[in-house]
């Protein structure tokens, strides 16, 4: 079996619980479970400020505050996702997960990537078969027949086998067993050693809802193994690497380096800029809305302007709408949302469609740019009508974005356009033969 030393105490400790007493209902099995943690805890030796409890709701959810660990409790079903996101965070950490049945069912997909990945967390099931915290509600673990607070005449579903789940699923460390069981800290301890993803399903009572809606005791839970036909001990033990740590080994040549190479713009040109200046572009998904404002964006920065783009547009990507806020500015840019756009590119039906906001908020000293088709858009903003047609040449509908971009941006005069051809021969050379010549037509127009 993989097995790592936990981050031992500085000092011997005889407990690891606070003085606090647990909660629990007479008889719960939560509280000999956390007994035997207790012990598993205490017999490791581990550190208690490199060691972290997770829990997310649930009676169990009670539970991480009674260690004098570090804790972290979230919402249900999710504490496998929040331990995962923890360890690999810090690696070096002992993470010990503390969730019931119920939140197994509700998080099962974290459960199963978590195996998969063999995460270095020691998951705890506390399995009473019901939601004991909400009122007995049947649970992915209730037994088929089982009464429960929504099953009154008894549950037809089939429980699942959380140990077969993950077990099959590649988790390394796979245990079935009961809080009854003698051997459970020594069962827990080794689960906490284990180099990967551990996971101890722990049957157990729940004193208030099933064990009296069921007449379910000790020995009824011990006959249920057999009758589902569920093995008990060690299921599952496999050699792996606990992926926290892998991903720190692969990525450890690229430490300190950043994800992807930096490429820096160096301006080339100057900008008369020396306010924010915010501009949107409002048209059609599919008709190179987003190409035009990265253009706009790039030649910015060759500008020596501070830039950020934010789009919006639907699933569908190439219908609907597409629109593109642009903030350019002399210094950084700190809020990159825009109510009120100082300009405003409208360039088809479905940009006008969403620019309801926009238009609403903009003033006198606002300019619309747009194409004679919507003249009359009310507004107070000034209009400013480009009609292709004057261009001298065809502009397709894929170049109706980038013609009255650049157009725009000639009559603003916010940074030369020998910045937006330099933009597209040096980050679009693919299209420099089609797009150059879009811009080269925008300046034979005359703007009224």
């Amino acid at each position: 079996m993989a097995v790592t030393a936990p981050i031992q105490a500085e000092n011997p400790r005889t407990t690891y619980k606070n003085e606090r007493p647990f909660p629990f209902c007479p008889g719960c099995g939560h509280s000999l479970v956390l007994n035997h943690l207790d012990k598993a805890l205490t017999q490791l030796q581990i550190d208690p400020t490199q060691t972290v409890i997770v829990s997310d709701i649930g009676c169990v959810g009670l539970s991480d505050q009674y260690f004098v660990t570090n804790a972290f409790h979230g919402l249900h079903g999710r504490s496998i996702a929040y331990a995962t996101g923890i360890k690999l965070a810090n690696p070096d950490l002992n993470v010990i997960v503390f969730i019931g049945d119920g939140g197994t069912g509700i998080g099962g997909a974290h459960l199963i990537n978590a195996a998969r990945r063999n995460v270095g967390l020691t998951v705890l099931v506390f399995n009473n078969f019901n939601f004991g915290m909400t009122g007995g509600e049947h649970s992915v673990t209730t037994p088929h027949g089982a009464i429960t607070a929504t099953t009154r005449r008894g549950n037809p579903e089939w429980p699942l086998d959380i140990c077969a789940t993950v077990g099959a699923n590649g988790a390394g460390y796979v245990y079935r067993g009961t809080a009854f069981d003698k051997d459970l800290p020594e069962r827990m301890a080794e689960a906490i050693q284990y180099d990967g993803f551990a996971l101890l399903d722990i049957w157990e009572l729940c004193t208030a809802y099933f064990a009296p809606n069921n007449d379910f005791g000790r020995k009824d839970m011990l006959r249920l193994v057999d009758d589902l036909g569920m093995e008990t001990g060690l299921l599952y033990q496999r050699e792996v690497r606990d992926y926290a740590h892998r991903m720190r080994e692969l990525a450890a040549e690229m430490q300190g380096k950043p994800s992807l190479p930096v490429k820096p713009i160096e301006p080339q040109f100057t900008s008369k800029l020396d306010s924010k200046f915010h501009l949107v572009l409002a048209g059609s998904a599919g008709a190179k809305v987003r190409s035009a404002a990265k253009l706009t964006g790039y030649a910015a920065a060759l500008s020596g302007l501070w830039v950020t783009q934010r789009d919006d547009y639907p699933v569908t990507v190439k219908t609907g709408h597409s629109i593109s806020e642009v903030i350019l500015a002399p210094e950084e840019i700190r809020y990159t949302g825009v109510t009120r756009p100082e300009a405003l590119v409208l360039i088809s039906q479905d940009g006008l469609k969403k620019s309801g906001k926009y238009l609403a908020n903009m003033t006198e000293d606002d300019i619309l740019f747009t194409t004679p088709q919507f003249a009359e858009t009310p507004t107070r903003a000034r209009k400013i009508i480009i009609d292709p047609r004057q261009a001298g040449v065809r502009i397709p509908r894929t170049s109706q974005a980038l013609f009255l971009t650049a157009a725009a941006l000639r009559y603003l005069d916010l940074f030369p356009i020998e910045a937006v051809e330099e933009a597209v021969r040096r980050y679009q050379a693919r299209f420099a033969k089609q797009n150059l010549p879009i811009i080269e037509a925008s300046a034979k127009l005359f703007l009224e």
